[in-house]
């Protein structure tokens, strides 16, 4: 999912640097919904794992 995020990151930069607008605003709302739901799940999966007696890596 943190893939998904940086591709369309990068898709935004380069749509900003060539002037497409619209896509380029798209792309970075779309990296950023991603970027919160990986972080989302990347804190639910590290409490999980502190829950059940593992340490945190």
């Amino acid at each position: 999912m943190l893939g998904w995020a940086l591709t369309f990151l990068i898709i935004a930069l380069i749509a900003a640097a060539l002037g497409f607008g619209g896509i380029a605003g798209a792309s970075a709302g779309i990296a950023q919904i991603l970027f919160v739901v990986f972080l989302i799940l990347f804190v639910v999966a590290m409490v999980a794992r502190a829950v059940r007696g593992k340490p945190p890596v």
